[in-house]
């Protein structure tokens, strides 16, 4: 199988470009190798992957994914996922293609026409948890707006003990088709009823609980189950709870995106920590055994006699749990050797007698304020 080509090289635009200009550059590509109009013998093949590209970068979310995991980053979308939000009727209005054979060509069939069953969109819910949550793992029930089946009318649309009737002007059929001549020769244009708005049925009596749409919205309670060592970014599929399909499709998935809120004492990279341990001069010098947290109990750490400011010390299996694998990171501890600010008259004169027998040469200041003011005065 070759290899993907980038999407914003298959589209000729810059990793920057707006929705606007990324639409456009599609629209100019897809006209370009549309089947019903390109003699290429890969027209069909160079129109699915600009399309592809254009699915991608077109969509906020996918685009986002993208831009981070590359095409790696799209293994968890379908197919049809990935083309759901492209509206073909928009991008080619005018020019008279039947947008249904696209669909075909995508391998989707009749199933996204506009008279057929069709997959409800994907929700995505924002949930911020702490390190100690993303350690621990987190069981926790959300509130999640999105659309339902209405209960009343069970989506049909019409009040209960009522019924629907077959549009006239399409026949049942959800689509209209008009002919238009045009310079490239004669093609159909195929759109969707306006007077049933696809549905290929009228309703005489409209449900009073959803006004004949057949579909309400309401928040669910959902429990979801966020495993130990997630990160931000991370995202949790949650199947068939995002919104209810159309005519009888399915439910769309809700995406649970994960935010590691900033905790006070450790960063994180993957599964390892980063911890800053104060420790003083006498203990860096003569070293000693210090009290380390960590994100479920506190160590101790040995601090070696000599020990430099800057110095780190890897504490193996005490960072995050790998997401994907059994065991835990490391924790690291770097020290931060404390510089006293101030001393007593006792505490000078040892550190003074210390550095002459360590052989320092020490060119110290001792007289206060008043003592340097005095001075001034009377020089």
């Amino acid at each position: 199988m070759a290899e993907k080509r980038d999407y914003y090289e298959v589209l000729g635009v810059d990793k920057g470009a707006d929705k606007k200009e990324i639409k456009k550059a599609y629209r100019k590509l897809a006209m370009k190798y549309h089947p019903d109009v390109s003699e290429d013998n890969e027209a069909s093949e160079k129109f699915k992957e600009i399309s592809e590209a254009y699915a991608v970068l077109s969509d906020e979310e996918k685009r986002n994914t993208y831009d981070q995991f590359g095409h790696a980053g799209m293994n968890g979308f379908s197919q049809e996922d990935i083309f759901n939000n492209i509206n073909f009727d928009d991008i080619f209005k005018g020019f008279g293609f039947d947008v249904g054979n696209i669909f075909d060509m995508f391998g989707f069939g009749g199933g996204r026409r506009h008279h057929g069953p069709q997959r409800g969109a994907d929700v995505y819910y924002d949930l911020d948890i702490t390190l100690e949550d993303a350690y621990n793992g987190l069981e926790t029930d959300i509130d999640v707006p999105h659309s339902r089946t209405c209960p009343v009318c069970n989506g049909s649309r019409a009040e209960p003990g009522t019924g629907t009737k077959t549009c006239q002007t399409c026949g049942g059929t959800g689509q209209v088709r008009q002919v238009n001549n045009t310079f490239l020769g004669q093609m159909v244009n195929i759109s969707p009823c306006r007077d049933c708005q696809g549905e290929g049925n009228i309703v005489e009596h409209p449900c009073s609980n959803c006004h004949g749409r057949g579909i309400v919205k309401q928040t669910s309670t959902i429990h979801i189950k966020v495993p130990p060592g997630v990160e931000s970014g991370s995202r949790l599929r949650v199947p068939g709870e995002g919104e209810v399909g159309a005519r009888g499709g399915p439910a769309g998935d809700l995406y649970v995106m994960i935010n590691v809120k900033h905790h006070k004492l450790f960063e994180r990279e993957g599964a390892n920590l980063y911890y800053e341990k104060p420790i003083s001069f006498v203990q860096a010098s003569l070293g000693d055994t210090v009290e380390i947290p960590t994100l479920d109990k506190s160590i101790d750490l040995k601090i070696p006699y000599g020990t430099q400011s800057g110095t780190s010390f890897r504490i193996k299996g005490h960072g995050m749990p790998h997401l994907r694998w059994n065991g835990n990171g490391n924790l690291y501890v770097k020290v931060k050797v404390i510089t006293p600010r101030k001393l007593n008259s006792k505490q000078k004169e040892l550190l003074k007698e210390f550095a002459e027998i360590s052989g320092d040469e020490i060119h110290t200041d001792d007289k206060g304020f008043f003592d340097k003011v005095k001075d001034a005065i009377n020089h």
